[in-house]
């Protein structure tokens, strides 16, 4: 777990974030320490197995987000704010990603990272999701599982897609600058409400290391 070491600002949002097939805790870990420095309480996990499909994934993040708010160290709880939390993963962990948001439409935020899911409707959600894919992934190709899982998303509050040039499979699992960027801004945005984000979101942002980028904006 990672979370902010000042607490004279009040409580902080909650992320949850699970690695892909067969891949360790250490796949997200990078996510630990960038979100919680922008003021997120943020909980990398584990899966019970290597191997376990999506569906399990994102069971396995919802319970993670309840044990954050309810059985968690008190120097945890006592920052967290339990009414903004959120989901994060890669790969089959995306996939996991898009079945807790559609599970809980309470959540603030969802972010699928190269997503890998059988489903590719996901018109039953309402979260904010960004779904970050990259142009060289030949595991989970954005022609075959973001980009159609972008464009299912018609119930989402928002939503955003992000095409991430010259990125494989494994380059969400590694700290890429803008891949965090991007992820800081919508949980920014929508965890915390803070509209000054916005405009790293919308307009478009035009950063070079970008091939695509699509949103429903206005998010205002």
């Amino acid at each position: 777990m990672y979370y902010p070491d000042d607490t004279s600002q009040g409580t902080f949002g909650g992320v949850a974030a699970v690695p892909g097939y067969k891949s360790s805790e250490k796949a997200v870990a990078w996510l630990g320490p960038r979100l919680a420095s922008q003021g997120f309480v943020v909980f990398t996990i584990a899966t019970n197995s290597l191997t376990n499909q999506p569906t399990a994934r994102g069971q396995q993040l919802l319970a993670a987000l309840n044990y954050l708010t309810g059985k968690s160290p008190a120097a945890v709880r006592q920052r967290l704010d339990p009414k903004r939390l959120a989901v994060t993963g890669h790969s089959m962990g995306g996939g996991g990603t898009l079945y807790a948001a559609w599970k809980r439409p309470s959540l603030k935020a969802a972010i699928p990272l190269a997503p890998w899911h059988t489903t590719k409707n996901w018109s039953g959600i309402t979260v904010p999701t960004l779904v970050q894919g990259g142009t060289q992934d030949t595991t989970a190709p954005v022609g075959t599982f973001a980009k159609p899982i972008y464009r299912s998303l018609t119930s989402a509050r928002e939503r955003a897609y992000a095409e991430i040039a010259n990125a494989v499979h494994g380059t969400f699992a590694r700290g890429n600058p803008l891949i965090g960027e991007l992820e800081v801004a919508w949980l920014k945005r929508f965890v915390d409400d803070d509209a000054r984000y916005e405009q790293f979101l919308c307009p478009a942002p035009t950063d070079s290391g970008l091939t695509a980028y699509r949103d429903s904006c206005p998010s205002s």
